[in-house]
């Protein structure tokens, strides 16, 4: 394509368009608020098909659930 495509003098650059993979929206990958810029078009998708957002997963923290050695463990009431 020879003719600038879009606003601006040097339109839009088509390599930046992709597709999203959960709803199939075209989109420039990089103004995707998601973590996975080139596969989602935003983070709901991303959310919707993983069950999760990476930057959640990030931030989360983990509990120890094995005691420390030396530590007994409590007895399980029933």
């Amino acid at each position: 394509m020879e003719a600038p495509i879009g606003p601006g003098p040097t339109g839009i650059s088509l390599t930046n368009i992709k597709v999203c993979v959960r709803c199939g929206l075209r989109y420039d990958w990089r103004k995707s608020p998601s973590t996975l810029k080139m596969t989602y078009c935003g983070s709901l998708c991303e959310a919707g098909d993983l069950g999760f957002t990476l930057d959640a997963l990030l931030q989360l923290k983990r509990e120890d659930v094995i005691p420390a050695k030396g530590a007994e463990a409590e007895p399980a009431t029933v």
